[in-house]
């Protein structure tokens, strides 16, 4: 029933939002692993302050937020899915596409690890140790980036999960499908910042990381407002210079030091004062 509610709801926040929009407001669509680990509630006032906008956030999956984008519903995005968002600079529906930040996915689980995947050599030798225990394994199942991830680390093994009664689709945000997969003591795919933000209160252990496979990179995306004229061009454009600037790429870079001892992201942007990682 809420997954079947879920797209209502949206629709619903959508309508609101295109309704109340003005050239003082800026509508970011953006994943939730960047709201759900507390990230945009440092960012967003920050750059409401500067430059004085009211930022209008929706957090979905990746795959969702570049939808709303293709169809003009969002003036900016922020994602971590980077096909889909090459294909949405190809079909035109960007002006531009900059580096922002990155982490990694990690593999979760129950400290008994009842599928043995502490010790798999990699990501996609984990995910079918999962598959031949038939151990719980709850996916977020919502076209998200992390979604996108996991779908191709089953397809590595030649795994097709969908149907198997081990197997359950939330539909839900990274920060929910993380209490779902605790509660159920069960296996999921998470980025590294959305743990650490919510692993107090989770019953969960890290098991797998360092592959390569599990890089999580993110982008800033403004949409093109020769295609979509509803788009408030220069807040976006204004939100994009501002998220890689050296300043905000600071901020990223000492996020959750403090708490956590690592900072949750990496910072990306070419510019100077931070140092751009490459891809692995």
């Amino acid at each position: 029933m809420k997954r079947a509610l879920a797209p209502v709801a949206l629709a619903v926040l959508l309508v609101a939002s295109l309704a109340c929009s003005s050239e003082d407001e800026l509508i970011l669509a953006t994943t939730t692993s960047t709201q759900d680990s507390g990230l945009l509630d440092v960012l967003v006032p920050m750059f409401e302050d500067e430059y004085g906008y009211k930022v209008k956030t929706i957090a979905v999956g990746s795959g969702l937020a570049l939808e709303m984008g293709a169809k003009g519903e969002a003036d900016v995005i922020l994602a971590h899915s980077p096909k889909a968002e090459e294909e949405f600079m190809a079909a035109g529906n960007g002006e531009s596409r900059e580096a922002v930040m990155h982490n990694d996915f990690i593999i979760v689980g129950p400290a008994d690890d009842p599928a043995g995947i502490a010790d798999a050599e990699s990501a996609a030798a984990a995910m079918a140790l999962i598959a031949e225990a038939e151990a719980p394994f709850i996916s977020r199942g919502d076209e998200s980036g992390t979604h996108s991830k996991e779908l191709s680390l089953w397809a590595a093994g030649d795994i097709e999960p969908s149907g198997r009664n081990w197997y359950q689709e939330t539909g839900q945000s990274m920060g929910a499908t993380l209490n779902v997969a605790s509660e159920k003591q069960g296996y999921t795919l998470t980025d590294r910042g959305t743990f650490l933000a919510q692993t107090a209160n989770l019953d969960l252990v890290l098991l797998v990381e360092g592959d390569k496979a599990l890089f999580n990179n993110y982008h800033v995306i403004v949409v093109n407002s020769d295609v979509h004229d509803k788009v408030n061009a220069e807040a976006a454009r204004d939100f994009a210079s501002f998220i890689v600037s050296a300043s905000t790429q600071d901020v990223i870079r000492n996020f959750g030091v403090e708490i956590y001892g690592e900072p949750l992201f990496i910072p990306d942007a070419f510019v100077q004062g931070a140092t751009p990682s490459a891809s692995p």
